[in-house]
């Protein structure tokens, strides 16, 4: 925490590692001082620091002091975050934060949730809610379930739907965007008028800030489509929601106020240490109605007035992952919290002049949020694939190729508002 900025490090041959780190479980143990030794000069440099300024790689993490070191405090804490009987004081304060996020979105005052460990499970908790809801619809109405269920998405959704549709045994629906990848409300009308017949769609997720692009979803078209047809609305801000704590683009996630769940990465836009996913619904009560585990020796976490996150979720065992954002919260304030997320964007937009002012570089598509996301000229794939290796072998940075329309190009994920304009020059021109 004292270094400034923290060394960037990377990744080491497996075998070179293993030759470095030598055995180190043993039946007699090594001891806790060698055991740290081995940890701090070999295992710590094999990897990166999320939270370097010039890690813009992918979409990185910037924790506060207060996260970083609150996250000690939970791990020698010993406290069991799944009930309120085992860890009322930490499920409180984690209901502040959600409260706090809720607010922003502005849901209503009988909304909340859980801290899970990322968008994954976020996504598929909020999705198996969505589809319980769906087949006690049906039944209280005297009607069949659908041969097969599916959700919808855009073409610029996050590749963990494609899981949760695995893992579900449902179908994903892919519902093409316009150029600018951006879901629209009369694309999902379509569809939806489309697949009516057999009453299997059961929700449609929009993106808040997708990880490519960070394209936010026509979050307001989506809902009026979906209300049409008594669809779920189930919103993934796994990054970008984090946005709606900013002023200057507040209004692009309008209507999310009327969804019925959506999820945010503290651990990505929001400062907090890995791991933390914010999961909220609109009414709690249908998520507990798909979540909430029976068995005898539980039915004592029952008791009037009781809010157990693990009712919320997939998943019953849970650390209280939400605390260091909430400790974080409580020491800084939500306005530090908004001006930080509009350090980050000021950046983006700056990274983005200085791309169009530069004779070898272009923008791919302008920046919404805080990914710019741009090619060199005249570079094949393998340019920039060697260009990354140097970078991060000088301890200069970490930016990595992404893969757009079979074009090979590179991008900046902007979430460290301790990342400057200079930061970004001194990466450009290595490129020159």
């Amino acid at each position: 925490m004292s270094l400034d900025p923290v060394p960037l490090d990377g990744p080491s041959p497996p075998a070179e590692l293993s030759a470095r780190a030598g055995r180190t479980i043993t039946p007699e143990g090594i001891g806790g001082l060698a055991a740290l030794r081995v940890f701090d000069e070999v295992l710590s440099r094999a990897c990166i620091s999320a939270d370097h300024p010039r890690n813009l790689a992918f979409i990185p993490a910037a924790p506060t002091r207060a996260a970083i070191l609150f996250d000690l405090v939970v791990g020698a804490s010993s406290i069991y975050g799944g009930s309120w009987l085992e860890g009322g004081g930490a499920v409180h304060a984690e209901n502040e934060a959600l409260r706090w996020l809720s607010d922003l979105v502005g849901f209503p005052p009988g909304a909340g949730g859980v801290f899970v460990q990322g968008g994954t499970v976020g996504n598929v908790s909020a999705l198996v809610a969505a589809r319980h809801a769906a087949r006690a619809r049906r039944a209280a109405r005297g009607l069949p379930q659908p041969p097969r269920w599916r959700f919808l998405c855009g073409s610029e959704a996050h590749s963990s739907l494609r899981q949760a549709a695995e893992v579900m045994d449902v179908d994903l629906v892919v519902v093409p965007t316009g150029d600018d990848g951006r879901l629209t409300g009369g694309a999902v009308a379509t569809a939806l008028d489309e697949l009516a017949g057999d009453g299997g769609v059961f929700a449609v997720v929009a993106t808040a800030g997708s990880t490519q692009f960070g394209i936010v979803d026509d979050i307001r078209g989506v809902v009026d489509a979906c209300r049409r047809h008594d669809v779920w609305v189930h919103v993934d801000g796994a990054y970008g929601l984090a946005g709606a704590a900013a002023a200057s683009v507040r209004h692009l996630f309008d209507g999310i106020e009327e969804t019925d769940s959506f999820i945010v990465d503290p651990h990505k836009w929001l400062f907090a240490p890995f791991d933390a996913c914010a999961l909220v619904y609109r009414d709690p009560a249908a998520a507990r109605a798909a979540h909430a585990q029976q068995a005898g020796y539980l039915e004592v976490l029952d008791t009037p007035g009781a809010w157990n996150p693990s009712d919320y979720e997939v998943g019953l065992s849970r650390r209280a992952r939400g605390l260091p954002f909430w400790f974080s919260l409580a020491t800084y304030g939500t306005h530090a919290y908004g001006s930080a997320v509009e350090r980050c964007l000021a950046t983006a937009r700056t990274a983005a002049d200085h791309i169009r002012a530069l004779p070898f570089v272009e923008l791919v598509r302008e920046p919404e949020l805080s990914v710019v996301v741009f090619r060199r000229l005249g570079w094949p794939a393998e340019s920039y694939h060697r260009w990354t290796e140097r970078l991060l072998a000088e301890g200069l940075a970490f930016v990595t190729p992404t893969v757009h329309r079979q074009e090979t190009v590179t991008r900046f994920a902007i979430v460290n508002p301790a990342t400057t304009s200079e930061d970004i020059d001194l990466i450009l021109a290595t490129m020159a």
